[in-house]
């Protein structure tokens, strides 16, 4: 144990020097807080768009006022979400690429080998190292994302909200964690260095965009801006019952969606945080008895990445040439 965290001690130093690693970083920081403000100012808009219509109302003698839009914080994280699942992921290749990559071209390699480590202890360490990174990572767009829902978006944030955004940022946290293991032993795996980038990347490509893009363009509701069933004025009960004629085809959807990994995050922080109105103030205990599969599900995936990374990052395969 005491090997492997020493080499998670040298990943944290290396990354902690790593000019990229910041720039990366800062990037989803600011496409973060960007994405709550716009969210916010979108939110201010309809706001004043319903004022100057009770307005307009009032000025003609309706006594009949619609309801107010409601501005529920949580919702202002839907973007930031979004970033992170496909932003993030890909950052977590890199860097999970970078850790196996990096001994090679900088020829610290056989140095490392030469230590009396454990079997394994490199990739166990490396995968602790990212780990923590991770979290320390997350923690602090935590932070910065529960300010920007204060100010930026100047919502008073309740206790349960602050329950609800740290579920979501553990989460997060497990999500890239799966990203960056399996970085790490795609390209522990590959006879060339570039080619274990380029699979994580088609990895990525298939289950970040393709398969989740292929889900969302089958369900007919996201055919129109705001839901076809919304836009048509169409009940809840009644959307139900014409669903029902086509369950057949909503399985095979759904089967496609949750394939990919990423939907299981999407999913879950969406729940969590309020951002489907099916769970919107929701108790916590609801939503995860709704849910409990997808966490599982996601759980058991980054448990399986983290084996795979730390069974394949053999001394063998590291000692391959570059070639």
């Amino acid at each position: 144990m005491n090997s492997t965290w020493t080499i998670a001690q040298k990943e944290l130093l290396d990354l902690r020097r790593d000019r990229l690693f910041g720039i990366l970083i800062i990037f989803l920081a600011v496409a973060t807080l960007i994405s709550v403000g716009v969210a916010a100012a979108s939110f201010r808009t309809e706001l004043d768009a319903y004022n100057l219509y009770v307005q307009q109302l009032s000025a003609s003698g309706s006594a009949t006022v619609p309801a107010a839009p409601l501005l529920f914080p949580l919702q202002l994280l839907r973007g930031g979400v979004e970033y992170l699942e496909i932003l993030g992921a890909l950052f977590a290749i890199v860097l999970g690429y970078g850790t196996v990559a990096k001994e090679k071209y900088r020829g610290t390699l056989q140095l490392l080998l030469s230590r009396p480590v454990g079997r394994f202890a490199i990739p166990a360490g490396k995968v602790l190292g990212l780990a923590v990174v991770w979290l320390v990572v997350v923690a602090l767009l935590t932070v910065m994302t529960t300010a920007a829902i204060l100010v930026i978006g100047n919502a008073p944030l309740q206790g349960i909200d602050i329950a609800r955004i740290l579920i979501a940022a553990l989460i997060a946290w497990v999500y890239l964690v799966f990203w960056s293991s399996l970085a790490i032993g795609v390209t522990a795996l590959s006879h060339r260095l570039s080619t274990g980038l380029i699979v994580s990347i088609v990895v990525w490509l298939a289950f970040v965009l393709i398969i989740p893009q292929i889900g969302d363009t089958m369900d007919p509701d996201n055919q129109v801006p705001g839901g076809l069933f919304a836009t048509l004025n169409i009940l809840k009960a009644d959307e139900l019952k014409v669903l029902a004629n086509f369950a057949g085809f909503d399985g095979i959807r759904n089967g496609i969606e949750v394939s990919s990994v990423t939907k299981h995050f999407e999913r879950l922080s969406f729940a969590f945080l309020g951002v489907k109105d099916k769970y919107n103030q929701l108790p916590i205990g609801l939503v995860w008895l709704d849910m409990w599969g997808y966490a599982i599900t996601l759980a058991a995936a980054t448990l399986a990445s983290v084996t795979f990374a730390v069974g394949v990052t053999s001394r063998r395969n590291l000692q391959r040439k570059i070639s």
